[in-house]
């Protein structure tokens, strides 16, 4: 049995070996030993929206419908004191997914993602990455912050969000309906549950792709941009949700295909599943 082929999770049938979810599907399917391997990084958090959850969902779907390997890492201990079980993964990881907030990993492990980073491979954030690494608490020794993270690799700011009680309009930016990424994105306009995330300026060179609003106030709610050599991806949707939307957990894959300077899936050329 390849090991990469199954390490992922869906809840009802989850094994956590210290902290990285792995599953196995009913039917072994091949196609993963030889597809691109996409590393995750989520916490169980109150505030993370339930990306212990949703993430393990949709990494599983890449499996069985696009060929991916995906490794999930549910991370453990205080925010200033935290790790990621399994973290070695990244090495041979074609792209990292960040979706946790306010963490200080090791010194050690902070280096693998830097290292992730200066190799110019891709990563992609989804919601509260834009405040991973930004610890409020004490941070432990032999840990460390990324305060700059936000600005630095998604090339955005994090001021905040607007209302949860109204959500969000999120429609295609302007010009943006031909870019791949939004390709079989459909509609092109819906209301979100979650709310709108304050994260202007946004890098001037970025390629928005959606835009939010609620009430008179507009913002990018997902774009690409390069951080030196590395493709980057960030959106500020992400809310539990968003995975119900067939147009939001498309955009992801072609998002995350596009990190990975690989062509956009089609369904006819799908894994099944």
């Amino acid at each position: 049995m390849n090991r990469r082929a199954f390490s992922i999770a869906m809840p009802a049938c989850c094994l956590v070996f210290s902290g990285v979810l792995r599953t196995s599907a009913a039917e072994p399917n091949p196609s993963p030993a030889n597809g691109p391997h996409i590393v995750f990084l989520v916490s169980k958090d109150p505030s993370n929206y339930k990306a212990h959850e949703t993430i393990p969902v949709f990494a599983e779907m890449l499996r069985n419908r696009y060929g991916c390997s995906c490794t999930v890492i549910r991370g453990e201990g205080e925010p200033g004191a935290f790790r990621f079980p399994g973290l070695e993964a990244i090495r041979d990881a074609d792209l990292l997914v960040v979706f946790f907030r306010r963490r200080a990993p090791s010194d050690e492990q902070m280096g693998m993602i830097r290292e992730h980073l200066a190799a110019g491979k891709p990563l992609a954030g989804i919601r509260t990455a834009n405040h991973a690494f930004a610890v409020k608490e004490t941070v432990a020794k032999g840990h460390g912050k990324w305060d700059t993270f936000c600005s630095e690799v998604l090339g955005c700011g994090n001021h905040g969000y607007g209302p949860d009680a109204l959500g969000t309009d999120v429609r295609f930016a302007a010009g943006a309906a031909d870019n791949p990424i939004l390709a079989n994105v459909k509609p092109t306009r819906w209301h979100g549950n979650g709310s709108l995330y304050l994260v202007k300026p946004i890098d001037k060179a970025a390629t928005v792709l959606l835009t939010g609003s609620v009430g008179d106030k507009s913002e990018p709610v997902a774009w690409t941009r390069m951080y030196r050599k590395s493709r980057v991806f960030y959106t500020s949707l992400g809310y539990p949700d968003d995975f119900q939307f067939p147009q939001f957990t498309k955009l992801l894959v072609n998002a995350l295909f596009w990190a990975m300077d690989r062509p956009t899936p089609t369904e006819a050329a799908s894994a099944g599943g």
